[in-house]
């Protein structure tokens, strides 16, 4: 197919354009982020755009409309406007937003306000959280497909490193990720029950518990390649939720095992459909679960290598990937009318 692909140029964005290219799809990718001013960028998430959204049009269109395609994929949408949907309209195809933040709830503010004026406007809103498809159709989507969050086939897989890489990224116990409210005061506690953690991410620093955190945290964002190498270097990698998501996994609960190293996280009922408890991921309802079972899992080498073993094969049997992703999709529209 010629598919039109309206999304970042980076990061989960950038996979599944590769991936629909590594299934011999011609793509054509334009970042609508490259429209905003480096200086208007946190406006722009915060307000939603508020007064770039012409701009941002007209940076889409003109790169748009002088070509024919099979398809246009909007990924994530949040720079997108109705009346940009509605424009795109004349090229023809069926227009498919995939978005796998959650633009229904409160946790972004204002950053979804775009987004949520266009739903009404694309033939296709897919989404990878079961709280999502009625919030969709609510705010007028015409068709909703439900999804699982997919990992990345050639992205997320063990690499070879140096010694110098294996130095700078190996930990006991690993969280990545940016900080949250709510995940200060748990890795807190895993600290405080002994739990030898190392956090990787960004904005540590603005943790109320970033005092006693400090000693635990790599702070700044990790690059695609450096996030698979700190994985890949930790015995025991802790997966967190986005509680004001609604989140009952994320796209960590595929990486982390494809990647080939044992998961650690919240008991959910899509944990559990996902992953044999026990056997091929470890989960918790309590930071004092979380703790004990880390703690217990460290004197047991074996058992950590026997699990991340089974975890690993369990994701590659799940199929949760991005090509897997991108085909169900494409199936779906194959039965949409333009």
């Amino acid at each position: 197919m010629r598919i039109l692909y309206i999304g970042s140029s980076s990061g989960t964005s950038l996979h599944r354009s590769v991936a629909m290219a590594r299934l011999g799809h011609k793509i054509t990718s334009i970042d609508p982020h490259h429209a905003v001013p480096q200086g208007l960028k946190r406006w722009a998430f915060k307000t939603g755009c508020l007064g770039l959204a012409g701009s941002i049009s007209r940076h889409v269109l003109e790169r748009a409309m002088s070509d024919q395609f099979d398809l246009v994929w909007v990924d994530h949408g949040d720079l997108c406007s109705a009346s940009l949907v509605r424009a795109l309209r004349r090229l023809g195809a069926p227009i498919v937003n995939y978005c796998q933040d959650n633009p229904y709830v409160a946790r972004d503010g204002f950053r979804w306000r775009l987004f949520l004026r266009a739903v009404a406007e694309y033939d296709l809103i897919v989404t990878p959280r079961a709280s999502s498809i009625q919030a969709a159709r609510a705010a007028g989507a015409r068709r909703v497909l439900r999804v699982m969050f997919a990992a990345d086939e050639i992205a997320h897989r063990s690499v070879d490193l140096s010694a110098a890489e294996k130095a700078k990224f190996t930990s006991q116990v690993s969280f990545i990720g940016t900080w949250m409210p709510e995940r200060g005061p748990f890795l807190r506690h895993l600290i405080d029950r002994g739990v030898p953690l190392t956090i990787f991410g960004p904005r540590w620093d603005k943790a109320p518990e970033f005092s006693a955190l400090k000693q635990h945290v790599r702070l700044g964002a990790l690059s695609p390649e450096d996030y698979v190498k700190a994985v890949q270097c930790t015995s025991i990698a802790i997966g967190l939720l986005s509680k004001g998501n609604e989140d009952l996994h994320t796209t960590r609960s595929i990486e982390i095992p494809a990647i080939g190293t044992l998961f650690c996280a919240e008991r959910t009922s899509e944990h559990i459909e996902m992953y044999t408890e026990g056997e091929e991921a470890i989960f918790w309802n309590s930071v004092e679960e979380c703790a004990n079972k880390c703690l217990g899992l460290l004197e047991d080498p074996p058992r950590i290598a026997r699990i991340s073993r089974a975890g690993h094969a369990r994701a590659l049997q799940n199929g949760y990937f991005n090509e897997n992703l991108v085909n169900s999709v494409l199936r779906h529209v194959t039965c949409l009318a333009v």
